[in-house]
């Protein structure tokens, strides 16, 4: 039989047991709710970063360049043997730039016919390239001899010679400055009196440098640029250097009017006036009026 008094001196070291094992208990829900605490307080702002930044993310989305639909207006002849490497329009005509060596010229073209109107060749070893207005004056790239022309407008007599550091490809001008091409991501922005270079813009699609920019147009604060060797033309945020929006012309020419001879897409003419662009390309036989849609 127990003693009264032997359980009366176990209930003690019992009791101190369970006092044992619920500190214990207690020190263990604590550690775990200190732990997740802490992991909730570290994974809360990195979460909010992530979906901030996530490509899927709406600022992302917004920022992607938008593709763009298009009508043909009307086509227009074209001079077939032209390797069209810059086009303007002014007062009623066309104005292109041709290139190839011991092919390029300076023209002004009659519309709609596309009859030549006036015209003079280039030296032999230069390839012309873009064209621009700026001032009442004609001003012509060429591709890698560094030199560039300055002609009179009615009468193209050559005004002046300048020369710059980068090939050229692309050329327009925003009013204020002219605007160059090298076939790389970049646009060289220069003084059109003294055609020194002001500043240098890099153009990116979809967060990544867009390069083969190549025949330019400025139209309606944007810069429109062919891609080369493709059927894109690009809107560029001259603020940002961003491509905004993009039209896809391929199958503009129709296979009747293919010979075979054909090159890329290359030229792009605004009126301003009444709203109208021009597209046409290398060694094309049409030139055609568009407009774009949402």
């Amino acid at each position: 039989m127990t003693k009264k008094s032997d359980k009366t001196r176990s209930h003690p070291s019992h009791l101190s047991q369970k006092r044992s094992r619920l500190s214990l208990l207690i020190a263990f829900l604590l550690a775990v709710g200190i732990v997740v605490i802490v992991s909730l307080l570290r994974s809360g702002p990195a979460n909010q970063h992530d979906a901030a930044s996530s490509p899927s993310s709406r600022g992302s989305d917004e920022s992607r360049a938008r593709q763009l639909s298009y009508e043909v207006v009307n086509s227009y002849p074209h001079d077939p043997t032209s390797f069209t490497q810059g086009l303007l329009w002014h007062d009623g005509a066309l104005y292109e730039s041709t290139g190839l060596e011991g092919q390029s010229k300076l023209r002004r073209l009659e519309f709609p016919s596309g009859r030549v109107l006036k015209e003079i060749r280039l030296s032999s070893d230069l390839f012309g390239e873009g064209l621009a207005l700026a001032d009442n004056r004609l001003i012509q790239l060429t591709w890698k001899s560094h030199r560039g022309f300055v002609y009179d407008l009615e009468t193209f007599r050559q005004l002046q010679e300048f020369s710059y550091d980068t090939e050229g490809w692309g050329l327009t001008y925003d009013s204020k400055n002219l605007i160059v091409s090298d076939g790389s991501s970049n646009l060289f922005y220069l003084d059109p009196q003294t055609f020194k270079p002001i500043r240098k813009l890099a153009v990116t699609m979809n967060g990544k440098p867009l390069t083969e920019l190549n025949e330019l147009e400025f139209i309606e604060g944007e810069v429109w640029a062919n891609i080369w060797q493709t059927d894109l033309i690009v809107r560029i945020d001259p603020s940002t250097g961003r491509v905004t929006s993009f039209l896809n012309l391929k199958g503009i020419l129709a296979p009747s009017d293919k010979t075979g001879r054909e090159d890329v897409l290359n030229g792009i003419a605004y009126d301003a006036e009444h709203k109208r662009i021009f597209i046409t390309g290398k060694l094309w036989p049409r030139i055609f009026e568009i407009h774009t849609t949402k």
